[in-house]
């Protein structure tokens, strides 16, 4: 399937979850909104696009299942939740519970918020590799305290590529009286997401990595009974607007000067493309496929799988921790010698690396990944045994 995509013939591109790859139809889908902002920006950006982003809102609500007066678009869900974040009013004292599995940028988000307002961030360790569901959601309640007023969790973790039981936690959280934000960025597209059935109060997640999209493309979805605490970050047109929609969550938030947001405007064509191919039944080939040659792979690496492997915890992604004091140059040699695309990402005091299974990939290219870190386990001091 990779004639679909854009991808560089001669590279192996194993690394679609950090920012995904977008189908050639679907890119097109995407110049040709830009040609029709450039036709008639004053009408495409003043009047036509409220109906073209209501569109594509429908289109994603039915795919993640929920009302689409309760979603708006954001460039990433970064600018998600930082949005989030800037509008809760926590208190000195007050402890929003994670793990010590975030992304990164999440964790600096969190930080700097804390540190003005005297709140704390309490990362549970959660020591690798997990067991079983029921030992995860022990350890992570064990950080819980009378002080805790927020839940922040990922979906599938950015380092290792671990689907956490965010339900679950959902679930204990609303008997708690607690707050749930979830970072969904690896989700859409990538496992089934039924936002109703979830019921998190806040969720974000990427279109642009796994749904296919162009870059910039993401959402965020919020309860209604907390829609009024969020304010813009940028005060526009919206607020207080003289033609309101049928939200004032998107008058508010979804409008913040003059911007193309044509990629939001692709996501029915993407939706359109998973459903012509069958995507389902390709992604979970995928998921398979990833299983059926990850044991190779934490074997080369001497290292033990961070979960049992099953769907339970992998989805088409998979992480090994990886013994290296140089991962970027690690990172750097793979891509500029084997030309082969992967992260190799610091996480705290670890380092993993991390392979992508889409549907233009073969268990053979994942071969080629093993032979090279054995070539290079053999030939240089790079990766420690």
């Amino acid at each position: 399937m990779k004639n679909l995509f854009l991808l560089q013939d001669d590279i192996t591109f194993l690394n679609f979850g950090s920012f995904g790859a977008c189908p050639k139809i679907i890119f097109d889908d995407y110049i040709q909104w830009q040609y029709l902002l450039e036709k008639e920006p004053v009408q495409f950006i003043k009047k036509d696009g409220y109906h073209y982003l209501n569109i594509a809102r429908e289109a994603l609500a039915n795919y993640i299942h929920c009302t689409s007066a309760d979603l708006i678009f954001v460039p990433n869900p970064t600018f998600a939740i930082n949005l989030i974040v800037k509008n809760l009013a926590i208190k000195p004292g007050d402890e929003i519970l994670s793990t010590n599995l975030e992304y990164g940028a999440m964790d600096k988000t969190w930080n700097f918020y804390c540190k003005k307002t005297g709140a704390k961030y309490i990362q549970q360790d959660i020591k690798l590799p997990i067991s079983s569901t029921e030992e995860f959601l022990e350890i992570f309640w064990s950080g819980y305290s009378d002080k805790t007023k927020i839940i922040f969790i990922s979906h599938i973790t950015s380092s290792t590529g671990l689907i956490l039981p965010v339900k679950e936690i959902c679930e204990e959280a609303k008997k708690r009286g607690l707050i749930t934000i979830v970072d969904g960025a690896h989700v859409p597209g990538h496992i089934e997401l039924n936002l109703h059935e979830l019921q998190a109060d806040f969720y974000t997640g990427a279109c642009h990595k796994w749904m296919m999209t162009p870059k910039g493309s993401s959402f965020l979805h919020v309860k209604k009974e907390f829609q009024n605490l969020l304010e813009p970050l940028i005060v526009s047109w919206g607020y207080e607007s003289d033609t309101p929609s049928d939200s004032t969550f998107f008058d508010y938030h979804q409008f913040n000067g003059t911007r193309d947001f044509s990629a939001y405007l692709t996501i029915p064509k993407a939706l359109e493309f998973m459903e012509k191919h069958n995507w389902e039944k390709v992604s979970n080939q995928c998921k398979l496929n990833l299983l059926s040659v990850a044991p190779q792979f934490f074997e080369v690496l001497n290292a033990k799988p961070l979960a049992p492997l099953n769907q339970t915890y992998f989805a088409q992604m998979c992480s090994s921790e990886i013994k290296t004091s140089e991962p970027e140059k690690l990172q750097q040699l793979l891509f500029e010698k084997y030309k082969i695309e992967i992260p190799v990402m610091r996480h705290l005091n670890k380092v993993y690396i991390r392979f992508s299974f889409q549907a233009f990939n073969s268990t053979n290219e994942i071969i080629y990944l093993i032979e090279s870190l054995h070539k290079i386990k053999k030939e240089t001091r790079l990766i420690e045994n």
